[in-house]
């Protein structure tokens, strides 16, 4: 049913795309399009401390220092994957180079910083470990094959098994160097759904054959928020869309309809997070709502240098909303499965700040590889599982600088996370999640010294890299793996319900063929089908996506490494 006006609640990265293509393929004018939302960053953020410090999820949890630059997380891309986000940018002007799209500039970036990592892998007492031997074996193997080889008609009988689960008959597996790098790059855990690791297995199937390196991961010029983000944003603002931050819609009013399934928004209720005054605003008949029914970054807190981030527990504005809708219709997913459970979702991030090059000089040194190439993930040198297995306590990101527009020169950035933040540290006798910024320096400090091949240990300039130190913010985020939460295929809704006349779900929580979840692929392709849904666009003229799980070359040499 085609529409002529369109409400986008939330303003992430899927429902930015959807107003770019009911503009340039629907042939819309921007005036047509309002979004209402809490924030304009979605999970593809970055900002100053300073301003993310004053956003809804942060303003009860206020910091004592506000120096430096945050971002929550960081995805890496891919060209050969993410082809309809490619697109999108193709489609905007770059928000920081003259004369270039947002895809050129990020094209032009990349092809001058190509990405070729040294070390992927490092363990203490080994130094940099070659990620090059997977360190699988025939069971291991079998169990993978099993996955490629799986048609998606197939895919059902993966229901709520977990990737545990799948590989308990050979818990060997888990302690593969393809596992420490397959969990550290798209950040997987053990308990995570291997349904949508079977996804992995099929769309970045070629990433076997080059996971030590990621020599296919693809980077923009900035942090995301200026480099995807903001070239979108900038976009529709001259398009004339309306932007409506500070707003978080709590519930919906629907048509009272004899079928129990039809779903048509009427009204929609929301909060103004500034001055708590509730309003309702009106759906009528010619007006589509792009709904963003979850998001990873939702009740997020920060802490700073000398304050642990507190634990935020609420279950989060998209997600709750994504609730309320349920509570009217049986065909729209489940929520609980990926909000319900954050001992399966959460982890903890850090941003530090620096005021001289010593620390990224050092990281430099240790790893033989200069900044922009890197995701250094370190390897437990005892157990630490329950199943008694070594696993990796943490992974960096060293960023080529600058990596915000407002950097000045002699700063450094370097971004971090754990992947399971109820750990202790090594060095820091505490969880990660109980760690202040500091704490976590000293921790990343400890993990370096372990690997370092000297003859001066990084240990020895403690003190001078502790000076450096602008700012290190930890970041809780309770649902940053949640949409990888063991489910079934029904826990997501379909983009499009079946019997909605109006009300399309985008992101990464709706159920899409083939697509894998956590990449601004899958979420820019959610906002694009909904766009043409609901503008009559025929459906054959989506950004064409590649298989390379059907291509015999790729798949032939995927067999080869994983024997090798």
């Amino acid at each position: 049913m085609t529409k002529n006006k369109a409400i986008m609640i939330g303003a992430g990265l899927a429902n930015l795309a959807g107003a770019v293509y009911l503009i340039q393929e629907g042939h819309w004018q921007g005036n047509q399009i309002t979004f209402y939302s809490i924030d304009d960053h979605g999970s593809n953020d970055g900002s100053p401390v300073s301003t993310a410090a004053g956003e809804y999820w942060n303003e009860n949890h206020p910091l004592n220092k506000t120096q430096g630059f945050v971002a929550r997380g960081g995805r890496m891309l891919n060209y050969r994957t993410y082809v309809d986000l490619m697109d999108l940018l193709s489609r905007v002007p770059s928000a920081t180079e003259s004369g270039m799209t947002a895809a050129e500039d990020t094209r032009d970036f990349d092809a001058k910083h190509p990405t070729f990592d040294k070390a992927r892998l490092l363990q203490g007492g080994k130094g940099i470990i070659d990620g090059g031997k997977l360190g699988l074996n025939n069971k291991d193997r079998v169990l993978l094959s099993k996955l490629v080889l799986m048609p998606d008609s197939k895919e059902e009988e993966l229901d709520n098994i977990s990737i545990a689960d799948y590989f308990k008959s050979s818990p060997h597996f888990f302690q593969s160097h393809f596992w420490y790098m397959w969990e550290t790059t798209f950040a997987f855990r053990i308990q995570s759904s291997v349904q949508e690791l079977r996804r992995y297995m099929h769309q970045m199937i070629y990433e076997f054959t080059q996971i030590e390196h990621l020599v296919g991961v693809n980077r923009t010029r900035y942090n995301q928020y200026e480099s995807i983000m903001l070239p979108l944003i900038n976009y529709l603002k001259d398009q004339g869309v309306n932007i409506i931050l500070n707003r978080r819609v709590t519930d919906w009013e629907f048509k009272d309809t004899p079928m129990q399934d039809d779903i048509t928004v009427t009204g929609l209720k929301m909060v103004n997070t500034e001055t708590d005054e509730e309003e309702t605003v009106p759906v009528d008949d010619q007006t589509a709502v792009f709904f963003t029914n979850g998001s990873i970054t939702d009740s997020a807190s920060l802490g700073d240098l000398n304050t642990p981030a507190a634990e935020n527990p609420d279950y989060g504005a998209a997600a709750s909303l994504w609730k309320k809708a349920t509570e009217h219709f049986y065909n729209l997913g489940n929520p609980d499965k990926f909000f319900n459970d954050r001992n399966a979702s959460e982890w903890v991030s850090f941003t530090l700040t620096t005021k001289n090059h010593i620390l990224l000089n050092e990281i430099a040194r240790i790893t033989t590889q200069v900044p922009g190439n890197a995701l250094n993930s370190f390897l437990s040198t005892s157990p630490i599982t329950p199943l008694g297995q070594e696993d990796i306590n943490m992974s960096i990101v060293v960023h080529h600088q600058p990596h915000f527009t407002d950097q000045k020169a002699n700063e450094s950035v370097i971004w971090g996370y754990f992947l399971y933040p109820r750990r202790t540290g090594e060095f820091v006798n505490k969880q990660y999640i109980k760690m202040t910024g500091k704490e976590m320096v000293q921790e990343l400090i400890g993990q370096l010294s372990k690997v370092d091949p000297g003859p001066v240990n990084i240990k020895e300039k403690e003190a001078a890299i502790m000076d450096s130190v602008i700012n290190n913010i930890p970041v809780y985020m309770p649902y940053a793996s949640a949409l990888f939460n063991n489910r079934a295929k029904v826990d997501r809704p379909e983009i499009i319900p079946a019997h909605s006349t109006n009300l399309a779900f985008t992101g990464e929580f709706v159920e899409q063929p083939y697509q894998m979840v956590f990449t601004e692929q899958s979420a820019v392709r959610s906002g694009e089908i909904a766009a043409f849904h609901f503008a009559g666009v025929p459906m054959d003229k989506l950004v064409k996506n590649p298989r390379f799980d059907k291509d015999p070359k790729v798949l032939a040499r995927a067999t080869k490494k994983m024997f090798s």
